[in-house]
Protein backbone atom coordinates (compact mmCIF):
# COMPACT_ATOMS: atom_id res chain seq x y z
CA UNK A 1 0.00 0.00 0.00
CA UNK A 2 1.69 3.51 -1.12
CA UNK A 3 2.54 5.46 1.51
CA UNK A 4 0.26 9.01 1.94
CA UNK A 5 2.62 11.88 0.90
CA UNK A 6 4.48 14.12 4.02
CA UNK A 7 2.43 17.18 4.57
CA UNK A 8 4.94 20.47 4.51
CA UNK A 9 3.76 23.30 6.51
CA UNK A 10 5.18 26.51 4.43
CA UNK A 11 4.83 29.54 6.75
CA UNK A 12 5.48 32.65 4.45
CA UNK A 13 4.19 36.21 4.51
CA UNK A 14 4.41 36.70 0.88
CA UNK A 15 1.57 35.83 -1.08
CA UNK A 16 2.93 35.08 -4.18
CA UNK A 17 5.85 32.80 -2.66
CA UNK A 18 3.48 30.77 -0.59
CA UNK A 19 1.48 30.17 -3.79
CA UNK A 20 4.74 29.49 -5.22
CA UNK A 21 5.99 27.15 -3.12
CA UNK A 22 2.93 25.43 -2.44
CA UNK A 23 2.76 24.12 -6.54
CA UNK A 24 6.53 23.78 -6.59
CA UNK A 25 6.12 21.08 -3.39
CA UNK A 26 2.58 19.82 -4.63
CA UNK A 27 4.65 19.04 -8.03
CA UNK A 28 7.43 17.06 -6.06
CA UNK A 29 4.97 15.05 -3.84
CA UNK A 30 4.16 16.83 -0.92
CA UNK A 31 0.74 17.74 0.75
CA UNK A 32 1.80 21.54 1.36
CA UNK A 33 -0.38 23.84 3.70
CA UNK A 34 0.65 27.10 4.20
CA UNK A 35 0.40 29.82 6.98
CA UNK A 36 1.41 33.66 6.73
CA UNK A 37 2.94 34.31 10.38
CA UNK A 38 3.79 32.97 13.63
CA UNK A 39 0.33 32.58 15.03
CA UNK A 40 -0.98 30.73 12.28
CA UNK A 41 1.71 28.70 11.55
CA UNK A 42 1.79 27.64 15.84
CA UNK A 43 -2.27 27.33 15.43
CA UNK A 44 -1.77 24.80 12.96
CA UNK A 45 0.94 23.16 14.12
CA UNK A 46 -0.74 22.25 16.98
CA UNK A 47 -4.29 20.81 15.28
CA UNK A 48 -2.57 19.03 12.24
CA UNK A 49 0.40 16.72 11.65
CA UNK A 50 2.97 18.30 9.54
CA UNK A 51 6.16 15.80 8.59
CA UNK A 52 8.33 19.42 7.85
CA UNK A 53 8.05 22.86 8.70
CA UNK A 54 9.94 25.78 6.06
CA UNK A 55 10.30 29.11 7.36
CA UNK A 56 11.45 32.45 6.24
CA UNK A 57 13.71 34.27 8.66
CA UNK A 58 11.17 37.74 8.72
CA UNK A 59 7.40 37.22 8.87
CA UNK A 60 5.42 40.38 9.15
CA UNK A 61 4.11 39.79 12.75
CA UNK A 62 7.47 38.35 14.09
CA UNK A 63 10.55 36.50 13.38
CA UNK A 64 11.02 33.21 11.98
CA UNK A 65 13.50 32.34 14.37
CA UNK A 66 11.64 32.70 17.56
CA UNK A 67 8.93 30.66 15.61
CA UNK A 68 11.41 28.09 14.92
CA UNK A 69 12.49 27.70 18.51
CA UNK A 70 8.66 27.45 19.27
CA UNK A 71 8.36 24.61 16.50
CA UNK A 72 11.69 22.75 18.23
CA UNK A 73 9.56 22.98 21.20
CA UNK A 74 6.62 21.76 20.86
CA UNK A 75 7.64 19.02 17.97
CA UNK A 76 11.42 18.32 18.47
CA UNK A 77 11.57 15.64 15.98
CA UNK A 78 9.84 17.73 13.04
CA UNK A 79 12.49 18.64 11.20
CA UNK A 80 12.54 22.95 10.02
CA UNK A 81 14.02 23.97 6.96
CA UNK A 82 14.46 28.24 6.13
CA UNK A 83 13.68 29.39 2.95
CA UNK A 84 15.13 33.27 3.05
CA UNK A 85 16.36 36.00 1.04
CA UNK A 86 18.59 36.69 4.30
CA UNK A 87 21.76 35.59 2.40
CA UNK A 88 24.54 36.54 4.88
CA UNK A 89 26.65 33.15 7.23
CA UNK A 90 25.07 34.85 10.50
CA UNK A 91 21.43 34.54 8.99
CA UNK A 92 22.02 30.72 7.88
CA UNK A 93 24.50 30.52 11.69
CA UNK A 94 21.47 32.02 13.62
CA UNK A 95 18.13 29.63 11.88
CA UNK A 96 20.83 26.86 12.21
CA UNK A 97 21.73 27.77 15.79
CA UNK A 98 17.81 28.07 16.14
CA UNK A 99 17.41 24.53 15.39
CA UNK A 100 17.01 24.15 11.48
CA UNK A 101 18.50 21.34 9.66
CA UNK A 102 18.58 23.31 6.39
CA UNK A 103 18.89 27.00 5.06
CA UNK A 104 17.68 27.89 1.81
CA UNK A 105 18.58 31.52 -0.35
CA UNK A 106 15.75 32.50 -2.14
CA UNK A 107 15.41 32.12 -5.25
CA UNK A 108 16.71 28.74 -5.17
CA UNK A 109 13.70 26.19 -5.15
CA UNK A 110 15.49 22.99 -6.67
CA UNK A 111 17.90 23.95 -3.76
CA UNK A 112 14.41 23.95 -1.72
CA UNK A 113 13.07 20.66 -2.63
CA UNK A 114 16.18 19.28 -2.31
CA UNK A 115 17.06 20.41 1.08
CA UNK A 116 12.84 18.87 2.05
CA UNK A 117 13.88 15.82 0.43
CA UNK A 118 16.99 15.46 2.49
CA UNK A 119 15.34 16.68 6.34
CA UNK A 120 12.43 13.88 5.32
CA UNK A 121 15.26 11.23 4.17
CA UNK A 122 17.17 11.98 7.05
CA UNK A 123 13.85 11.93 9.48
Amino acid sequence: MPQPPKRVLCVEDNEDICFMLTAILGQAGYDTASADGPGEALSAAGREHFDLFILDTMLGEGSGLDLCRALRASHPDTPVVFYSAAAFDSDREAALSAGACAYVTKPGTEELVEAVRRALAAG
